[in-house]
């Protein structure tokens, strides 16, 4: 397995760490909680809260990363120099956002996202 593989396993697996957060950081979830999750977490408030919407928008940014990481593999891109390079990068962007997400800290968050974009759209241009 290349670097950047593992990379689209470690994005793979933070929803799961935001999920976490969300549900015991509030203090709140038990057993009774974990009957409708979803309900649940649609009434928490504050960081359990951000938590929440940093795993929902973790989810979303799945798709387009490892697309991305298997179309620059599959085109030949150089492994070491570029893909394994950008996925770090990719990886570290999302990990950043999180914690900014956490932290409340909105605008420096959306240039973490916009960041993590441009690595993706990067593994695609450096695809054609």
């Amino acid at each position: 397995m290349t670097v950047a593989f593992w990379c689209v396993l470690i994005v793979i697996l933070l929803p799961i760490g935001c999920a976490g957060i969300a549900k015991f950081s509030s203090g709140k979830f038990g057993a009774r909680q974990n009957h409708n999750p979803r309900d649940f977490l649609d009434s928490l408030e504050g960081l359990p809260r951000r938590a929440h919407a940093a795993q929902l928008n973790s989810f979303e940014a799945i798709p387009g990363f490892a697309a991305a990481v298997i179309i620059a593999h599959i085109a030949g891109v150089a492994q070491l120099v570029t893909i394994d390079v950008l996925a770090v990068l990719f990886v570290t962007t999302r990990l950043l956002y999180i914690i900014f997400y956490l932290a409340d800290w909105a605008a420096v968050r959306s240039l973490a996202w916009l960041a993590g974009m441009a690595l993706v759209v990067s593994l695609f241009i450096v695809s054609a």
